[in-house]
C-alpha cells in the first residue's frame, strides 16, 4: 500500500504566524521547517506501523519547507513547481491520500491562519460546495479513485475534513481562538490579513504521539474497511468558482471579482478556472451560484 502525504505549514502546531514562521525571511522559519518535518515523520511512522509499504511526501508550502536530512529515511520527497499545479504528483499509483500541517479554508471560525491559496481569496466552491486547499486536493483524489484517509492540522481543518470527506481520521494540534461567523466575507485583502492570528497550541510531543497513532489508525482502517471513506455526492459537469476580495491598495485587484466556469474534470477546473488567467475574471454579480 502506497500513501501520498500532502503537507502545508500553517496548520503545524508551534507555527505561530505567517510573517515569522512561514516565509524564508521569517525569524522562526528554520524552526518551523523542523516542526513540520517532525510532524510528517510521526505520520510516516504511523503509516508504516499500520501496514503501509511506501510513503511519499509532497511539499505543499515553500519548496524548502521540509528539511530533507531530517525526513524519515523510508519516505520519498517531492518538491518544486508543478505544471499544471493540480493534482501535484498524486496519480493512480497511490492507494490513499493524507494531509499533515494543513490549515482550514478562508472564512473558517476558530481557525488559525485560515486561507484558500492566499489571503486574497474570499471563497471557492464546486457545484455549490465551499472548499479550501484540503477540498481541492481531496476532490482531485476523488476523481482519480483514491480515498482520503487522514487529515492533520488545526482543529478547524479537522472539522472541515470530517464534513467534506466522512470517514477520514483527523488529528488536531492547535485551535484558533476567534470566531468568524461570516464577518470576514466583507473584509478587504488588507483587513483579512490581520485576523486568525491567535491560537491555543497543544504540547509538541503530545501532537506527534497523536499523529503517529492517528496515521496508524487510518492505515488499519484502509486495510480492513476501505469503503468507510467517503466523498460528497457531486458529479460533472462541475461549476467551479473562486471569488476574490477587493484590494483598494492594489492597482491589479482594486475590486472584488471571480474566476468561474464549467468543466467535466475537476482537476482541469482547478488548473484552468480556479487558478486560471486573470483575463477571465468576472464581476461577483455574474457568478451563477452566488447567493443574492
Amino acid at each position: 500500500m502506497k500513501i501520498f502525504i500532502m503537507t502545508d505549514l500553517e496548520g503545524v502546531s508551534g507555527v505561530l504566524d505567517s510573517e515569522n514562521c512561514c516565509w524564508g525571511t521569517g525569524k522562526y522559519y528554520e524552526s518551523s521547517r523542523v516542526l513540520l518535518t517532525e510532524e510528517v515523520n510521526a505520520a510516516v511512522r504511523g503509516f508504516f506501523k499500520g501496514g503501509a509499504d511506501a510513503v511519499e511526501v509532497q511539499i505543499g508550502h515553500r519548496t524548502d519547507s521540509i528539511v530533507p536530512e531530517l525526513l524519515d529515511s523510508r519516505a520519498a520527497l517531492f518538491n518544486g513547481r508543478h505544471e499544471p499545479t493540480w493534482p501535484w504528483n498524486l496519480d493512480k499509483s497511490f492507494d490513499a491520500l493524507a494531509f499533515v500541517g494543513q490549515h482550514a479554508k478562508a472564512g473558517s471560525s476558530y481557525s488559525h491562519l485560515a486561507h484558500t491559496g492566499n489571503k486574497r481569496t474570499l471563497d471557492q466552491r464546486v457545484n455549490g460546495i465551499s472548499i479550501g486547499e484540503y477540498g481541492m486536493m481531496a476532490l482531485c483524489a476523488m476523481e482519480l479513485g483514491i480515498p482520503t484517509i487522514f487529515a492533520a492540522g488545526e482543529e478547524a481543518l479537522c472539522r472541515e475534513a470530517e464534513a467534506l470527506t466522512p470517514g477520514v481520521v483527523t488529528v488536531a494540534g492547535k485551535r484558533g481562538v476567534n470566531p468568524d461567523n461570516g464577518e470576514s466575507a466583507s473584509m478587504t485583502f488588507a483587513q483579512y490579513q490581520k485576523i486568525n492570528l491567535s491560537a491555543r497550541h497543544e504540547p509538541i510531543a503530545k501532537v506527534r504521539q497523536a499523529l503517529e497513532a492517528g496515521a496508524e489508525k487510518a492505515m488499519l482502517k484502509l486495510l480492513s474497511d476501505p469503503d468507510s471513506f467517503h466523498y460528497p455526492e457531486i458529479k460533472p459537469p462541475y461549476y467551479v468558482v473562486r471569488e476574490y476580495r477587493p484590494d483598494p491598495d492594489s492597482k491589479e485587484y482594486p475590486e472584488a471579482f471571480a474566476l468561474a466556469g464549467y468543466c467535466d474534470s475537476f482537476i482541469d477546473g482547478c488548473n484552468n478556472i480556479a487558478y486560471g488567467s486573470n483575463e477571465k475574471r468576472i464581476p461577483l454579480s455574474e457568478v451563477l451560484d452566488r447567493k443574492q
